[in-house]
């Protein structure tokens, strides 16, 4: 018995540039990171409001250009969860989850991501290795392997 051959995973840098089009985020520069299980996205003023429904709905807002606190993106989302994640340091937080599509390159799919103040990290996302598995593999050499410049940075 042959075992049909499964297409070989398109390659992607240890950092590329996304979009999340039901948030309103045209272009963001995410780490791909393998070592965090969880993706996040940094968000700030999250608040609670009445939900369209059955689930929990927050609005928040998001810098999406590092180094840059001018541009600002409003957003709102239903609340999948709320989880604790160890933060890079180590030190668990409670955070807002939700469910959102991601855009990579010609792909879209649907990932869970996690809200947090990231002003002072390097990379406003993270693509955590939940997001990225059986999809991608990982060049930790390269960068911006599928978008390597971006339409509106």
């Amino acid at each position: 018995m042959t075992v049909p051959k499964q297409p070989p995973k398109q390659a992607i840098g240890w950092r590329e540039w996304l979009t999340l089009p039901e948030l309103g985020i045209r272009q963001i520069k995410a780490k791909i990171d393998t070592g965090a299980r969880s993706s996040a996205l940094h968000a700030y003023d999250i608040k609670e409001i009445s939900p369209k429904g059955d689930r929990p709905r927050i609005c928040f807002k998001v810098h999406p250009q590092q180094r840059d606190t001018i541009i600002v993106v409003t957003a709102e989302a239903d609340v999948l969860d709320r989880r604790e994640v160890r933060n890079s340091g180590g030190k668990a937080e409670l955070r807002y989850v939700i469910l959102t599509p991601v855009q990579l390159g010609q792909q879209q799919w649907p990932i869970e991501l996690t809200l947090t103040n990231r002003d002072v990290m390097g990379f406003r996302m993270l693509l955590g290795r939940q997001a990225v598995r059986g999809r991608f593999l990982v060049d930790p050499g390269h960068s911006y392997l599928l978008n390597p410049v971006p339409q509106h940075p």
